[in-house]
């Protein structure tokens, strides 16, 4: 008997056309939902945690090799103590609550960030869980943490200096490849869609280099009301482009 998913006419027509490779999300708006409600904002953070998880499952699901969320910036650390002190106890929670469906669906987990900023009781169960899961070969789930695009760039280039000085980097120009291969995203494909939710329209230091020749959907949606149906639309919207990277129409394949 088919299942609902395997039912639904959206996520049968995006099936039928290649789907990204790499989605981004930058989710946001958690905050602004609890306010709207009159709930502190942590519980805002808590309900985008139920969309994490069903957007994750629907992403495998349709076909996605990597999924990457922007789930807490390098400035995020300057917000409110006892907010930042909340999302770590969530993070923690959901590494511990997801381990088994990561590991059931064959999931692999990675992150990316300044990820020694972390404190401990969150570092130890999200290496638990990208050791246990190395080996898995379905979609990799990138969690980016105390992740900036600049901060990243800036290590790569820092990483460079320093092959250099020992001499481990062969002497020559620095070409595109060359440079990929110090970022924290190395091994990952190029993104392809970066969705923002919360009807912002700003890239906030998020996947600079790898979103080069990415489509950007930015939706109005709140990221806790952001699930499957608000997903499966922007893939479709994604579907729908045009992807020339620099070429004229005339010469794409028919």
């Amino acid at each position: 008997m088919a299942t609902a998913a395997e039912r639904d006419p959206l996520e049968l027509q995006i099936r039928e056309r290649p789907v990204p490779a790499h989605v981004g999300i930058i989710m946001d708006g958690n905050g602004r939902w609890a306010e709207e409600r009159g709930l502190p904002r942590l519980e805002g953070h808590r309900e985008g945690s139920n969309s994490v998880r069903e957007v994750t499952r629907t992403a495998r699901r349709v076909g996605v090799q990597a999924l990457t969320l922007y789930a807490f910036s390098a400035q995020n650390w300057s917000r409110p103590a006892d907010e930042v002190a909340g999302l770590m106890d969530l993070l923690r929670e959901y590494l511990e609550s997801e381990r088994q469906e990561i590991l059931e669906n064959g999931i692999r987990l990675e992150a990316v960030g300044e990820l020694d900023r972390l404190p401990r009781f969150v570092r130890a169960p999200l290496e638990a869980v990208r050791e246990v899961s190395a080996g898995n070969r379905g979609m990799v789930l990138t969690l980016a943490l105390s992740y900036g695009g600049q901060e990243e760039i800036a290590a790569a280039a820092e990483s460079l200096v320093q092959r250099a000085r020992a001499g481990t980097l062969p002497p020559g120009p620095i070409d595109v490849d060359t440079f990929a291969r110090e970022l924290w995203t190395c091994g990952l494909p190029p993104v392809d869609l970066v969705i923002r939710t919360s009807g912002e329209t700003r890239v906030s230091n998020f996947m600079l280099w790898q979103s080069a020749y990415a489509e950007f959907i930015f939706v109005d949606t709140l990221w806790p009301e952001f699930r499957a149906r608000q997903f499966l639309a922007a893939v479709l919207e994604y579907q729908h482009r045009e992807r020339r990277f620099g070429l004229t129409s005339a010469q794409l394949p028919k």
